[in-house]
């Protein structure tokens, strides 16, 4: 038996078997469930309610998008020997300057939305106690598992609430019926009028957050280390992303069936509106699964948030105080990670604090604007950033030869930086109109 290593790396630790593979399978599932909250079912609804089916190609072509951002992601961490935050610290000191002001506005402001998010449908479930109140609930069980969880324990609840995803979403599309000849008439790419503005939502806002640059870190805390976990990373990143875009397409296809031409209410709340109407046309039982697909989805999130982005910022806080980048410290970047970073580092805890306690005051008062600026203008830059800065450093020596991007890679990193501009244009606009 070979003992070959490769970044301490064990050749026979690296599974060959599609059994043995399957049982692997975890980071993808974590970072797709977590990139797709309640807000984008929920937009995803509307533009099904809207064009019917015509937009489907829209929703694929958005899932075939995230799958090359996720395997950049993920190959960055297996074939430079660093994290994802020690390669932008090679690009200058405004990247870590960028991401650290991002992380700090968008972890309070999310903290609150993603709370909100997971109390809704539970008040609705159980009216008895204020959506504030459920939402507080939320915030600190999901504080209490990752504080106390390690990676293992809580990618097994994401799966579980993946599975309650799954049976309860994709239940309610078959519940409707779809009509697979005009969802087939969807798959050839159209643009009806006043369109644009959904199509950009679906191929670049399902899934497409911070939570992304996570990926890798959870790939890591696997045990994944080396070139040799390509393969197995690649299948990981695949199931993840096509699980997340099935939901997506069967929220589509309920917005079509259900929905057509009706004007829905946006934001989470719209997901409250479509568990009535599921009660007035099947019945009240109808509503419950639903309801409890929709708190899965929105839990997720907020899971995966709380452990996947406090392990970037316990990451950053590492990568601040390293000295200026010197050629050939790569190998001993993720053993420093391992020291300094990670699930029980100060900072990650301090972090998931920020993400926990502080939006509650968000709760009880209306987002300041000041705030809502901020928060709009960084998010509205961090998807082209993610996949720009992807581009150069695949495409650079600060990665083994065999981690750098191929042609398909390029081009599709390259339209994702265009598309994603594209959309943040459009919301910067939006915000500043």
């Amino acid at each position: 038996m070979s003992n070959d290593t490769h970044h301490g790396d064990v050749v026979e630790d690296v599974p060959v078997t599609w059994k043995a593979r399957i049982r692997q399978i975890g980071p993808g599932i974590m970072a797709a469930a977590t990139g797709v909250g309640a807000g984008d079912l929920v937009a995803t609804m509307v533009a099904g309610s809207r064009y019917g089916y015509t937009l489907l190609w829209a929703v694929i072509l958005g899932t075939v998008f995230k799958l090359a951002l996720g395997e950049a992601v993920g190959r960055w961490h297996l074939t430079s020997g660093q994290t994802l935050l020690a390669g932008w610290r090679t690009l200058g000191r405004w990247v870590l300057v960028y991401f650290g002001a991002y992380a700090v506005v968008w972890g309070f402001v999310y903290g609150a939305t993603a709370m909100s998010a997971s109390g809704l449908p539970l008040n609705a479930l159980i009216p008895g106690l204020s959506v504030r109140y459920w939402a507080i609930i939320c915030g600190v069980l999901g504080f209490v598992l990752v504080w106390f969880g390690r990676y293992a324990v809580i990618e097994k609840i994401m799966t579980v609430f993946v599975g309650i995803m799954f049976v309860t979403v994709v239940g309610t599309a078959v519940l409707v019926t779809p009509n697979l000849f005009d969802a087939s008439k969807g798959l050839v790419p159209r643009l009806p009028d006043g369109s644009l503005v959904y199509v950009l939502g679906l191929v670049g806002g399902v899934g497409g957050t911070i939570t992304m640059a996570a990926y890798g870190y959870w790939a890591l805390a696997k045990g994944w280390r080396s070139s040799r976990w390509l393969p197995m990373l690649r299948l990981d990143n695949a199931v993840g992303y096509v699980t997340t875009g099935v939901f997506v397409v069967a929220m589509l296809i309920v917005g079509s069936e259900l929905l057509l031409n009706q004007e829905i209410v946006t934001g989470d709340a719209g997901l409250l509106m479509l568990g009535d109407r599921l009660a007035e046309d099947y019945g009240h039982w109808a509503r419950i699964p639903f309801l409890v697909g929709f708190f899965a989805v929105s839990f997720t999130s907020l899971i995966g948030v709380w452990n996947g982005v406090s392990l970037l910022f316990a990451d950053w806080w590492r990568t601040w105080r390293l000295p200026a980048y010197r050629k050939g410290e790569a190998e001993a970047d993720l053993q420093d990670y391992e020291r300094k970073a990670g699930e029980r580092s100060p900072v990650f805890r301090a972090y998931l604090v920020w993400l926990t306690f502080p939006p509650m005051m968000l709760l009880f008062l209306d987002r300041p604007f000041q705030l809502t600026v901020a928060y709009g203008v960084l998010g509205a830059l961090f998807m082209p950033f993610l996949a720009g800065t992807l581009l150069v450093l695949l495409n650079s020596r600060r990665v083994s030869p065999e981690g750098r991007s191929r042609w398909v890679s390029n081009t599709l990193l390259t339209v994702c930086l265009l598309l994603f501009a594209t959309l943040a244009v459009h919301e910067l606009i939006d915000l500043f109109d």
